[in-house]
């Protein structure tokens, strides 16, 4: 499938999202010198292409539910068909192919059960397919997984001043509980569909008066439980050799070690985990070159890694929520599947070739 195209103009909303999620049209539009139509029909083709889309995210810390990471070694050539499937389960997120097509990373939430395993890590562990399971509660975040860098700043010093948020939300590290009510889940899931929708536009999908929906919105972010990610197709602006580091980090070291990777700009998500590595990350690079680099300088001046596994992010099935197998071309037309309705065990049931 040919590659999507991007202009500048494009790589500079891209990036304006990424500092402000839900920046208005109008707003994006005064700051990049263009027009509100033009800005607003730009972002629409981008999300149609399957480029980029603004969702809302849970932090899972701040509601105390536990997040996992699994790495799943399958079956030779059925990796890519796991994945696939494995990415459907709306609980799955981050669902990538790795280590030479033999293996699957993916995140999993446990949304409405703080202590008791998620559903789909029971299943994949019962799958035929599935040879081998390593599972990673997640114990402290030290990035929030927003969106991977760009690899180059598009906008002026001046520019990215009139969009940084004034305000920041809690760190996804605070561990102090914070209340989310059963009201709430029809706005976080319209949110999940569509971070970009407007106040009126939520308040008719889920039939609330609108300034009672401004009101939670506004609420959910200052206490930190929601904040707003942005799904990116990272080949696309130029981010080619993603890698998953596994590390194993003297104790004693963690939380600085965990500190320091939080500010690499190459690192869009660090936490330290239960499991045989103690410390997982993500690593966006342009190309292998760079991931060299960022290995043998930034990475190996921290002190207390005590080993480092290195696997390459080898095909993306699914970001947060938006699959990437079915992108089109920018500007042409086309349809995304439904979300399937069948069952956790049925959609990881693979036929035996």
């Amino acid at each position: 499938m040919e590659s999507a195209r991007i202009d500048l103009l494009d790589r500079k909303i891209i990036q304006s999202l990424q500092l402000d999620p839900r920046a208005p049209f109008s707003r994006l539009a005064t700051v990049l010198g263009s027009s509100e139509q033009t800005i607003a029909r730009r972002y629409r083709r981008l999300v149609e292409a399957r480029v980029v889309r603004v969702v809302a995210e849970l932090n899972s810390q701040r509601i105390s539910q536990r997040d996992w990471v699994v790495r799943l070694r399958c079956v030779p050539g059925s990796a890519t068909m796991v994945a696939t499937k494995v990415a459907r389960d709306p609980d799955a997120s981050w669902v990538q192919v790795v280590s030479g097509g033999t293996e699957i990373f993916a995140a999993v939430r446990s949304r409405h059960d703080n202590h008791g395993t998620p559903l789909l890590l029971e299943q994949l562990s019962l799958n035929r397919q599935v040879v081998d399971m390593r599972a990673y509660c997640l114990l402290r975040e030290f990035t929030s997984g927003v969106s991977s860098p760009l690899g180059s700043n598009y906008l002026s010093s001046s520019e990215i001043d009139r969009l940084s948020p004034h305000h920041r939300a809690p760190r996804a590290t605070d561990r102090t509980a914070a209340p989310l009510q059963d009201s709430d889940w029809p706005l976080i899931r319209a949110l999940g569909k569509d971070g970009r929708m407007t106040f009126r536009q939520l308040a008719d999908e889920i039939h609330w008066h609108e300034s009672t929906v401004r009101r939670r919105v506004e609420e959910l972010v200052l206490e930190g439980v929601l904040f707003f990610n942005v799904d990116l197709d990272n080949p696309v602006v130029g981010l080619n050799a993603p890698a998953l580091l596994w590390m194993s980090v003297a104790p004693a070291k963690l939380a600085e070690v965990g500190d320091a990777l939080a500010g690499h700009q190459q690192i869009p998500f660090a936490a330290a985990t239960t499991g045989s590595t103690n410390m997982v990350a993500k690593v966006m690079c342009s190309d292998e070159t760079a991931l060299y680099q960022y290995l043998t300088q930034e990475l190996a001046s921290l002190d207390g890694i005590l080993h480092v596994e290195v696997t390459l992010i080898m095909q993306t099935v699914k970001l947060y929520s938006m699959t990437t197998q079915m992108r089109s071309r920018v500007g042409t037309e086309h349809s995304r599947p439904h979300a399937s309705t069948m069952s956790t065990s049925e959609l990881l049931s693979v036929d035996t070739p």
